[in-house]
């Protein structure tokens, strides 16, 4: 559903917010799952919003 790299991602972020936010991980990345389904869910926020929690000011670049 979302891909090896994606799916890498996904899980990373989380075992990150798992101990701060997440009560049940599993019934976390069902509902994702679901969402990735419905073409309303796509990691790019979720990633962004982890690098901001750790303290990462991430920049866009625009593709050239």
């Amino acid at each position: 559903m979302f891909g090896q790299e994606n799916t890498a991602i996904v899980i990373a972020c989380i075992i990150l917010e798992r101990a701060q936010a997440i009560n049940s991980a599993g019934g976390y990345l069902h509902v994702l799952t679901e969402k990735a389904r419905a073409g309303e869910f796509t990691v790019g926020p979720m990633l962004i919003a982890a690098l901001k929690a750790n303290g990462v000011r991430p920049q866009l670049v625009a593709a050239t």
